[in-house]
């Protein structure tokens, strides 16, 4: 368990390794990122608009390079797997993401959450992962239990009665599925890397900004001022998970009331969230979705996932 003064000045020595942070502009990602780059990483703003990468790469004290990548479009994230071959990738961090936005489409025609949240990071998670030497970590959030969530395998891209928050809960779900689904497929392959989640709890960043309704936005500036944690803080959960020795599937949050605010220690998820049947269904239909499977060289892997259905 995370002792109360963990923060940023506990990380080890990173020095030589490099990281991949998604959405590194702003926010959580950023602050992830300086707190890495601080601590010695290479880190790697993997970022939808490279211009407003740089104005943030520029505020690290560290070596960071900076590289486009939109979630939203599997084109852009082939391109950036693509452009990585051959180099070394101790951690990739899933953090981009948007919350509760109006109903739009992906490039590839999916619902905007669940494409950008779910799918573009599951694509570049098996793009990048004959890289990866010690860890994923996938942002997921206290969302994943709002409506008593589930994986709407009948109607995944909300053809129908769309609800962006419902949508959101799916996304995050869907991340801690993920997590579950990939750790079992790392075990499996006898590969030391490991899947983790983490969550922020509630944390001040301008993912709010864009969420939800103009009532909405006003509730969570208000929530921001007087209750959240600032993104510093937020960012916690994801370097401990990123850098602490913990189980495979180990899911990290704030330890406070709520898991709102807090130091990072391991958490709780929600059943649903702990469906392994669930987990290899969305695996499967993910892969057929984004045309993106996991690596070659692993056929061991999937022999022992199929005597396993």
């Amino acid at each position: 368990m995370a002792k109360q003064t963990w923060d940023a000045t506990s990380l080890p020595d990173l020095a030589g390794r490099t990281a991949i942070v998604t959405g590194a502009n702003s926010g959580i990602g950023l602050r992830a990122a300086d707190a890495l780059a601080r601590a010695g990483a290479h880190v790697v703003f993997a970022v939808r608009d490279p211009e407003r990468g740089r104005a943030a790469a520029a505020t690290v004290n560290g070596s960071t390079e900076v590289r486009r990548l939109d979630l939203a479009d599997l084109s852009s994230v082939r391109e950036f797997a693509d452009g990585w071959q051959g180099r070394p990738l101790e951690l990739l961090i899933n953090n981009a993401g948007v919350m509760m936005v109006p109903e739009r489409r992906t490039a590839d025609g999916f619902e905007m959450q669940f494409g950008t949240n779910h799918l573009g990071h599951f694509a570049l998670t098996n793009l990048l992962r004959p890289y990866v030497t010690d860890r994923v970590v996938t942002l997921s959030s206290g969302a994943h239990r709002w409506f008593g969530a589930r994986i709407r395998f009948e109607d995944l891209n909300w053809a129908s009665g769309y609800d962006p928050n419902r949508a959101y809960a799916q996304s995050k779900l869907a991340n801690l599925l993920f997590t579950l689904e990939l750790q079992r497929r790392l075990t499996a392959s006898g590969s030391p890397v490991r899947a983790l989640a983490a969550h922020p709890g509630y944390a001040a960043t301008n993912l709010q900004s864009h969420a939800g309704s103009a009532v909405m936005r006003g509730f969570m500036k208000i929530g921001n001022r007087f209750f959240a944690q600032d993104d510093r803080a937020g960012a916690l959960p994801t370097l401990y998970a990123a850098t602490q020795d913990l189980p495979g599937a180990s899911y990290v949050g704030p330890d406070g009331l709520g898991e709102m605010r807090g130091a990072p220690t391991l958490v709780g998820r929600s059943v649903a969230a702990s469906d392994v049947g669930v987990a290899r269904r969305l695996w499967t239909v993910s892969e057929e979705l984004t045309g993106v499977s996991w690596p070659l060289g692993d056929a061991e892997v999937e022999s022992v996932v199929a005597a396993e259905r």
